[in-house]
């Protein structure tokens, strides 16, 4: 049995298959929703029917179902006994180049600071002000002093320790006050920044990188949404995101644009990509159905690369022009061919799993646009823990500070403007 059809078994068993009369109700083991299922058990509701139109695990929990109110008791007892034995297929792996990937992890706080200090000194210190009084702190530490501590996941606090061993290793001229690094986040002007720093911080990758996703996900914040419901008569919370928009390469998982905003997702799929192409070749650009639209697939065609954006249910050939016509056959007539590309974007949402399982999953500060410039501190993060990564298990050969490194030493990676 495949991995469906496993799955369907035990859904027979552990949950409520209902028949309503005139169709099938299967609960959603990920959400509390339930999926459709058509009287003869061949269609269902949910995406992964739709998007490779073979029969999904709840039409397989369906069919058996029925087989067994047809069954007889020994035949029952099969049933039981499958259902006790059975076991997933093992999914098939790839092999994890370990040495490489324990040298990068016990030099990454090392390789991090350096490479991040050469980052930030690439940013064009801005012109004194005109009305003197106490000097600001340079451009490049206070930059360094944001990222870096978001790096650290822990407080303000308790992060000043870091910043005095990172002042007295040369990666900054001073170790500016706590206070001082929150300003960072407050300042509106952070924000332009950290996004060139993001895609600076990508370039090293642009010769291997030529398949991207696009998706999107939110980060918690501790702000709550409070309104009085007057249907139900009770008052209720809803906790506030930030929602942050990436493209990324599917085989390092570097982000190569970024955009936060609450604005549908399919607005920031062009100028994600556009920005990409400013230092790539996008060959392959995948994403969810949300992103379909005559613009963007248009667009990624104009870039010279294919657009694996699955269709929605209720879309036809008939308009929006003659790409879509052509595209939406294509989907429609080489189904599996266009799944083997479209699978790749599950990188995207393995990308936003690495960025929260590293440097948390939600926001320490409180103001909108310090709440913007964390999570853009968490990306850029994740961006050199990437290319540290990179320099062991591809051996980027990048000259680092003018200086060679040794045969059994990392290849550093050199950022733009260095």
């Amino acid at each position: 049995m495949n991995s469906r059809e496993v799955k369907g078994l035990e859904m027979a068993f552990q949950t409520k298959v209902e028949w309503t009369g005139k169709f099938w109700l299967v609960p959603s083991q990920s959400t509390r929703g339930l999926y459709k299922i058509d009287a003869d058990a061949t269609t269902c509701t949910c995406e992964d029917y739709e998007l490779h139109r073979k029969p999904c695990k709840h039409i397989y929990a369906v069919q058996t179902v029925k087989d067994m109110n047809r069954a007889t008791q020994p035949q029952k007892q099969a049933f039981h006994d499958a259902y006790a034995n059975a076991e997933l297929p093992k999914k098939p792996s790839s092999k994890q180049d370990w040495p490489n990937y324990n040298k990068a992890q016990t030099n990454e706080k090392r390789l991090f600071c350096e490479l991040l200090s050469d980052l930030c000194r690439t940013v064009e210190e801005p012109a004194a002000s005109p009305k003197g009084g106490r000097p600001s702190i340079p451009l490049a530490d206070a930059l360094f002093s944001a990222a870096y501590k978001v790096y650290s996941t822990v407080s303000g606090r308790r992060f000043t320790c870091d910043l005095q061993d990172a002042r007295e290793r040369g990666h900054i001229g001073q170790a500016p006050h706590y206070n001082s690094v929150f300003r960072v986040f407050e300042d509106a002007a952070t924000t332009p920044i950290l996004m060139s720093l993001i895609e600076q911080s990508s370039i090293p990758l642009a010769s291997i990188e030529t398949k991207f996703a696009v998706d999107s996900s939110g980060f918690g914040t501790s702000r709550f949404e409070k309104w009085y419901d007057q249907k139900y008569g009770t008052t209720r919370n809803k906790a506030e995101w930030v929602k942050c928009h990436i493209i990324t390469g599917v085989q390092t998982n570097i982000v190569t644009a970024v955009a936060i905003g609450d604005e549908h997702d399919s607005q920031h799929f062009a100028p994600l990509v556009d920005a990409t192409a400013k230092n790539f070749t996008v060959k392959e650009v995948s994403a969810d159905k949300a992103y379909i639209s005559r613009k963007n697939l248009e667009q990624v065609e104009g870039l010279g690369g294919v657009p694996y954006i699955p269709f929605k249910t209720n879309a036809v050939a008939n308009k929006n022009g003659e790409t879509w016509r052509r595209l939406f056959h294509e989907f429609n007539l080489n189904r599996d061919e266009f799944c083997r590309h479209y699978h790749l974007r599950s990188n995207v949402e393995s990308t936003f799993s690495m960025v929260k399982a590293k440097f948390r999953d939600h926001v320490r500060s409180k103001t909108d646009v310090a709440m913007t410039n964390e999570v853009l501190a968490k990306i850029l993060c994740h961006n050199v823990v990437v290319c540290i990564h990179e320099m062991f298990t591809l051996g980027l050969a990048v000259e680092f500070g003018g200086e060679v490194p040794e045969a059994d030493e990392p290849r550093i990676i050199k950022f733009p403007g260095v």
